[in-house]
């Protein structure tokens, strides 16, 4: 059946918007129906290079739907069902899953090497990540649908698949703030944005954001940013300000880049945490001399999709929406149709706005 996608032929290349061949759904896989998706930047990182996935294919990893057919072995979904892709379901008996790391999965993307969909003269399409959500239509295995719980809007629940999942894990799994606490949130993008949500709902008594656009304020103040700071060289030093001189008690750096990594870095106090959420380049390079990892005491993670389970945390989002705590829509920053792509990521690359939301 053909349907219209999104499609990247080749690293370096723009998105086409065409008509692409979608099968019907095989045993343990799922046909669904788009409602949403969200533009992320790690679409982006696919487009460039930083992020490695086979070419050509369908991109698009965050998003929300309806169960139109499924295969056979398929029992925990059904046609006519409202659910949220995952991007990076855990194969469930790799030494990470063992472990009950599964956000560490090692097969979570063996998916994207298989052939998804073709275009229209035949040639091989792979899923991106995992999903294809860049589509009217996709098929995805089983294990990348999780019911949508009642009580979300099922366009702004595509917010979930990627963004939520990964701001509110940085804040709740990885950095583990507490309440009383201050942070500081560097990036005022999609995750960054759901970041500042996450730190207010932890009940962190002061949240600064940090970007390098002024225009982004008022999107960040409505997330939950009491203080907003225009990044700078100066950037450690105000926000040691704001916070009587010693920094901040955790640092979430969502934008991927040394310079602000650095920042984040420096602008935690002594003892405390400094979480990397963003997806940088291998030539983004961030330098440490051994005498202030000693003196500072500070401790440096990684993040990986918020550290998070999302079968587990999808309910638990979904109760935050539904007692008005946790807002979806303050996320987005304009709705798109699936033509509107190739423009949202230029505004990605310009470091405009927060998420675009494709919807169909």
């Amino acid at each position: 059946m053909a349907v219209r996608a999104a499609v990247l032929p080749a690293i370096g290349s723009p998105l086409e918007i065409t008509g692409i061949e979608l099968p019907g759904p095989g045993p343990g896989q799922v046909r669904v129906r788009l409602a949403a998706a969200g533009v992320c930047h790690s679409d982006l990182s696919l487009t460039d290079g930083t992020m490695r996935v086979p070419v050509p294919a369908v991109l698009g990893h965050e998003g929300a739907g309806t169960v139109l057919a499924v295969g056979d072995g398929v029992t925990h979904v059904a046609p006519g069902d409202a659910v949220v892709l995952n991007w990076a379901p855990s194969c469930g008996s790799c030494h990470a899953c063992a472990l009950g790391e599964v956000w560490l999965c090692a097969d979570a993307l063996t998916g994207a090497a298989g052939v998804h969909a073709r275009t229209a003269d035949g040639t091989d399409l792979h899923p991106g990540l995992n999903v294809a959500a860049f589509a009217e239509e996709t098929v995805v295995a089983a294990s990348c649908v999780l019911p949508l719980p009642q009580g979300v809007p099922l366009t702004d629940a595509a917010l979930l698949g990627c963004a939520v999942l990964t701001g509110y894990g940085a804040v709740h799994h990885s950095a583990r703030v507490r309440a009383g606490e201050t942070v500081a949130v560097f990036g005022a993008g999609g995750v960054g944005l759901a970041t500042l949500q996450a730190a207010r709902i932890a009940g962190a008594a002061r949240i600064v954001a940090v970007d390098v656009s002024p225009e982004k304020e008022d999107l960040a103040r409505r997330a939950g940013a009491t203080d907003y700071v225009v990044a700078s060289g100066g950037t450690p030093r105000e926000i040691r300000a704001l916070t009587e001189g010693h920094g901040v008690d955790v640092s979430v750096e969502c934008a991927g880049r040394a310079v602000s990594i650095r920042a984040a870095w420096e602008s935690t106090r002594r003892g405390g945490r400094t979480t990397v959420v963003g997806i940088g380049g291998k030539d983004q390079q961030v330098t440490f001399n051994a005498l202030e990892i000693f003196h500072w005491g500070r401790t440096l993670s990684g993040c990986v999709y918020g550290n998070s389970n999302p079968a587990e945390d999808l309910p638990v989002l979904a109760a935050h929406v539904r007692a008005g705590r946790l807002d979806l829509g303050a996320l987005v920053t304009e709705r798109i149709a699936l033509d509107g792509i190739p423009a949202a990521f230029e505004n990605m690359r310009a470091g405009k706005g927060g998420r675009a939301l494709v919807v169909f």
